[in-house]
């Protein structure tokens, strides 16, 4: 038997996760039960098979001066349904998981589509250090130290058409490789789905992330490239990404789909709209005793607020 002891960022599994999803999860844990041994050693790192150095990503003008979360709550901390639905399953059933070789195709609406083996990308583009608040929509938040390049550098050398509206993302979809998308488990229609306007894709906040505290992304946390769109609750910067499309229509996302009444297209973090099951107004810091204050955009107003100009509450968040 593993003994857990309590954390600051621990909270009751029903209070943070939808009530189907969370009654799947022991079901999950019975059919996975292979990760224990590594929580209890303490393997939350990734095996980067061959990731390249990430140490000398430069600073970011765009970074918050807030106090990091400590690397050991960001890795053991996590959302991820392709590995489970418990915040700790992730770390113990990603373990194994090969993040190399990697290949992430764009298309759809542009003049150059192409794959791209994803550390070609890494050397393509300049990467930095971005430093963002991380709001998820179960009221939780942290503050990570990302590594990646800014998405609008890959969508522009694709060249969009005057047709791409909005883009598309997808992740990987490998039962074999990620348990949680076996049939039975997670209650979600794989594979995981989001979208963002064409203007947010393009905006210089929204970055591919493919490694946080100077380090290759680890697998729970969305290894080896994940979208990041920091004003927006967590679950819109969908991890693990294999294919990128720019479409002419809104395109489809994973958790809209499901629950439409709890989670909208936008879903852009505002302390005036609550869900449905809890406030929105405060949030609980990873780390933090007390919790604090939820800020619009998530701090990021002054940057991205031009983005909804003229549209209402009801249709922005």
């Amino acid at each position: 038997m593993i003994v857990r002891s309590a954390k600051p960022w621990h909270a009751k599994p029903s209070e943070i996760t939808p009530q189907a999803l969370y009654l799947d999860r022991r079901r999950f844990i019975r059919g996975t039960a292979i990760g224990g041994v590594a929580l209890a050693a303490g393997l939350t790192a990734p095996r980067a098979f061959g990731a390249p150095d990430l140490g000398g990503a430069a600073k970011s003008r765009f970074s918050t001066a807030e106090e990091l979360t400590s690397k050991k709550a960001i890795t053991s901390y996590n959302n991820f349904y392709e590995f489970g639905t418990d915040k700790g399953d992730p770390a113990r059933t990603s373990v194994d998981f090969k993040a190399r070789p990697w290949t992430l195709a764009i298309g759809g609406e542009v003049e150059k589509p192409d794959t791209y083996d994803v550390d070609a990308l890494i050397a393509r583009y300049p990467i930095e250090e971005r430093i963002y608040r991380l709001r998820c929509v179960e009221a939780w938040s942290m503050v990570i130290p990302w590594i990646g390049f800014e998405l609008n550098k890959l969508i522009a050398a694709a060249g969009p058409t005057s047709r791409a509206k909005f883009v598309a993302f997808e992740t990987l979809h490998d039962p074999e490789r990620m348990p949680g998308q076996r049939p039975g488990l997670g209650g979600l229609a794989w594979p995981y789905r989001e979208g963002l306007r064409i203007d947010e894709a393009m905006h210089p906040l929204t970055i591919m992330a493919v490694g946080l505290y100077g380090a290759a992304m680890p697998n729970q946390n969305g290894a080896p490239i994940r979208l990041v769109v920091p004003w927006k609750y967590g679950f819109k910067s969908i991890k693990s990404v294999v294919k990128i499309t720019l479409v002419g229509q809104q395109p489809q996302a994973t958790w809209n789909m499901s629950q439409p009444e709890e989670y909208g297209f936008y879903s852009n973090v505002n302390p005036e709209l609550d869900h449905p099951r809890w406030s929105q107004k405060k949030e609980r810091r990873i780390g933090e005793f007390f919790r604090r204050d939820t800020l619009k955009l998530n701090g990021y107003a002054e940057e991205v607020a031009q983005l909804y100009a003229g549209m209402s509450l009801s249709d922005t968040f």
